[in-house]
């Protein structure tokens, strides 16, 4: 009869090597041991078929090495780019991220940030739908939790990767008013349980302050209700002259409404993104929109939620991201 597979053991490895558990253990992490004793430890480890046990290691030391990333809408392409990298950079550092998506539902992202923290993970990354949310106090009480976007005003968290909105929205609009602009249309994805959203108040300022007239539309990120919703935008009685889209996603609706009603983007309608998808690059105009510099809020978030992991201190706990406009083809003098 075969034996039935037995796992290496630590112990095993230890005397394989003359060494003891303890030593085994730190070469394996990489730590407190010369180059040659972890070559030596590691080579043995692979000869003998070592391999972690999980569940001991995170009953040893009272962590999970899994981190709960809590996508807002992972219906936004930009976002979907954004937790990936997050993803890339957790496991560079040995750590894995379980991303759970929260469909742009308020109640639903609570849900499953309540379960995320029952499961117990490490910590907690979140792009929050509601940032206001009263339910977060609690969570970031029972775990580390890293807010990316916008800040949890409710909550005391570990870090903060946040978008300087105002500045953004600043620019676009006065960039938009620049051109002539006077009647923009503002597809949003926040919905009307969740009306005190940063970015959404800041048109408001913005738009008093330089005369214009700002419409905030609320607007589903996928691409068939974006393009039904920028449709009826597109072809009311007081059709705007520019649409500013806070995301890209959003934005390709708008590029779909108007073939549809054969309107050239950039000649009859200037369209703005606001996050610099790689696809807006290859559109027909290429599409002018805000460049948030992904590849360093994933660090930057990564970093902060090691950091709160491993109980260190950082000096930085509040990382302010600015936007750099990416002028392309989509927009024009009105």
């Amino acid at each position: 009869m075969a034996r039935p597979n037995k796992r290496t053991t630590l112990r095993e490895v230890a005397e394989a090597t003359g060494l003891s558990t303890a030593a085994v253990s730190y070469a394996l992490r990489g730590k407190h041991v010369s180059k040659e004793t972890e070559e030596r430890v590691r080579r043995a480890a692979a000869e003998l078929g070592y391999e972690a046990d999980p569940i001991a290691r995170a009953l040893a030391s009272g962590r999970t090495s899994m981190v709960g990333v809590l996508a807002g809408d992972l219906r936004d392409l930009w976002l979907q780019q954004l937790m990936a990298a997050i993803g890339r950079e957790l496991l560079a550092g040995d750590r894995y991220a379980l991303i759970l998506d929260a469909g742009g539902d308020p109640d639903r992202e609570l849900a499953l940030a309540k379960q995320l923290r029952d499961q117990r993970v490490d910590a907690l990354l979140v792009s929050p739908v509601n940032p206001s949310a009263e339910g977060w106090s609690a969570i970031a009480d029972a775990l580390p939790v890293v807010a990316v976007g916008d800040s949890l005003s409710r909550a005391r968290t570990a870090g903060q990767v946040i978008f300087d909105n105002r500045a953004g929205i600043d620019a676009v609009l006065e960039y938009l008013h620049a051109l002539g602009h006077r009647r923009i249309t503002v597809l949003t994805p926040t919905r009307p349980s969740t009306p005190d959203r940063p970015a959404d108040v800041y048109v408001g300022e913005a738009a008093d302050r330089l005369g214009l007239r700002a419409e905030l539309v609320p607007c589903p990120q996928e691409l068939s209700e974006a393009t039904a919703v920028a449709r009826g935008v597109l072809q009311s009685a007081h059709s705007p002259t520019a649409v500013f889209c806070f995301s890209d996603s959003l934005a390709y609706g708008v590029y779909a409404a108007a073939a549809e009603d054969s309107l050239e983007v950039g000649r009859d309608v200037s369209v703005v993104g606001f996050d610099d998808h790689p696809v807006s690059r290859v559109l027909t105009p290429p599409l002018t929109t805000v460049d948030w510099g992904l590849s360093e809020i994933a660090a930057e978030a990564a970093r902060l939620t090691v950091a709160a992991i491993e109980g260190k201190r950082v000096r930085k706990k509040r990382v302010l991201c600015a936007p750099r406009m990416r002028e392309r083809g989509s927009t024009v003098r009105a």
